[in-house]
């Protein structure tokens, strides 16, 4: 597992964890790890926004798909006529 050091933190923030943490009947560390655990995962928005992102940066390229069937192909044949010509 990973670890993770954060700098800076106030007293308050720090003194409000360790009360939240008492309340909940955990130590500190673990009722950080269950806050971040809660906070990662991408809420529905964001999914939606990273697939655009993705799909833009790759939208802009494109792609002849019949043109590289035929330029990977015609590599093949390349390849086995040089096979066969060193025979």
């Amino acid at each position: 597992m990973a670890q993770v050091l954060i700098r800076n933190i106030d007293d308050e923030t720090i003194a409000s964890l360790k009360a939240r943490a008492e309340m909940n009947g955990r130590s500190l560390e673990q009722e950080l790890r269950n806050i971040l655990k809660s906070a990662a995962p991408l809420t529905p928005d964001e999914l939606v926004a990273a697939s655009r992102r993705l799909r833009s940066a790759f939208a802009k390229e494109e792609v002849d798909v019949r043109a590289a069937i035929r330029w990977g192909r015609d590599d093949e044949f390349e390849d086995l006529e040089l096979a066969f010509d060193r025979q």
